[in-house]
């Protein structure tokens, strides 16, 4: 049966008006939502209401639209712990992104916690964000890094992860899901084996909640990040869980306004979680939007989501199958709604660049994930990349459009 059935999907796309259009003639098949997805009615309303009638600065005002604003915002901050099921509010901290969200605790919880020949552990799979903070970090104290390796199919190899747990493991910082295989990892169990070794873990989410409900208590994990713009939301706007005792330890990220309790010429005194690590100016409108967007995602349900995905991965994984020359990566059984792949003869971006004639917009290149390319022995890929909104249509137009790539190239 098509995951479509109880899946009102015309609804749904009828919510994103940029799926309306056309591209070269051809109606728009947006198929890169591992890099950013598009925006939901809700969201551009809810942001643009905001700045229309409710706009002011947040927490130091006295007036009736800062108290209003601060309400809408700090509202946003609960909506993300209910979202992720943190125990307590103070523990989510808004950033600009996920990647700025490992680079602030790479700079301060490894700063100040990390010493000369301790271990980091990452995976393969991980994205670059989640790789040079950490090099740099290395490379600054004297740490060791070591890499979890991944089998032909993408999947992780557990027992490898065990053997690289000493006790001068520290720290373990692993994607969720990955950006370009779809590989989902056992962050559960992964998170525990740290644990048993006294290790804190760190887990990138970016992947992971648009795609399936998430609960940081039940993972156990010590940090968790996201950002927004794959959740349906704003740009600008990303999350950084963490436990509250851990933060509590945690110095300042960036210094500024906001974060302070009081400032001398003599001393700063910092402000209680999580405004110690918000520096400046808050992105409100941004933080609105992304409660809009989680909004949107819980009135669909994540559960009917994921099948829906589900289904359209499993058919376009059988259309690609087809095509005479492509080459699929990563088949693991476990994973989400990506798809790369490569096809004999021609290059990755001009996969792209062709198959944009036809209105299919897919993703080529390394996806910042280097190290995974290497793994492979290829220096890119071509990527499709699924989200709430495509439908078999869009996939059968890929399909369709890579044909017309292999009859340019040749057979």
């Amino acid at each position: 049966m098509a995951a479509t059935t109880f899946y009102d999907l015309d609804h749904i796309r009828a919510n994103f008006p940029i799926l309306c259009q056309t591209v070269h003639g051809h109606p728009l098949a947006f198929l890169d939502n591992a890099a950013s997805t598009q925006k939901p009615a809700d969201v551009t309303m809810a942001t643009k209401t905001f700045y229309e009638t409710g706009y002011a600065n947040v927490h130091r005002g006295a007036y009736w639209l800062s108290e209003q604003a601060t309400i809408q915002y700090e509202g946003a901050r609960e909506r993300v712990r209910a979202f992720i099921n943190a125990r307590r509010v103070q523990e989510i901290v808004f950033t600009r992104g996920a990647t700025e969200s490992i680079n602030l605790v790479a700079a301060t919880w490894g700063q100040t916690c990390l010493e000369a020949g301790d271990e980091v552990v990452l995976t393969w799979l991980e994205h670059h964000s989640n790789i040079v903070p950490w090099q740099m970090l290395a490379s600054a104290k004297g740490l060791i890094l070591k890499v979890v390796p991944v089998d032909d199919d993408g999947r992780f190899l557990w027992e490898a992860y065990q053997s690289l747990l000493s006790s001068r493991t520290r720290f373990v910082s692993v994607t969720h899901v990955s950006n370009v295989l779809g590989t989902l990892l056992p962050v559960k169990d992964i998170v525990a084996a740290a644990h048993a070794v006294g290790a804190k873990v760190l887990v990138d989410g970016c992947q992971a909640v648009p795609h399936m409900a998430v609960d940081v208590c039940d993972i156990d994990c010590d940090f968790y990040v996201f950002s927004g713009h794959k959740l349906y939301g704003p740009t600008g706007i990303g999350v950084l869980y963490g436990r509250e005792v851990l933060l509590q330890e945690m110095p300042p990220y960036q210094g500024g306004g906001d974060m302070i309790a009081s400032v001398t010429f003599e001393k700063p005194s910092w402000a209680g979680l999580p405004y110690k690590f918000e520096a400046g100016t808050p992105a409100v409108a941004q933080a609105i939007g992304l409660a809009a967007a989680i909004n949107y995602i819980e009135s669909i349900g994540l559960r009917a989501i994921a099948v829906h995905e589900a289904d359209l991965l499993n058919y376009a994984t059988q259309r690609l199958a087809e095509i005479r020359g492509v080459r699929l990566l990563g088949p693991a059984q476990i994973k989400t709604s990506v798809l790369s792949f490569t096809l004999n003869g021609v290059h990755p971006h001009d996969i792209a660049t062709i198959v944009d004639r036809y209105g299919v917009a897919i993703r080529a290149g390394h996806h910042c994930a280097q190290p995974l390319m290497q793994r492979f022995g290829i220096p890119a890929s071509a990527r499709a990349s699924f989200g709430l909104y495509n439908t078999r249509a869009e996939a059968d137009a890929l399909a369709d459009a890579l044909e017309s790539v292999r009859g340019i190239f040749g057979p």
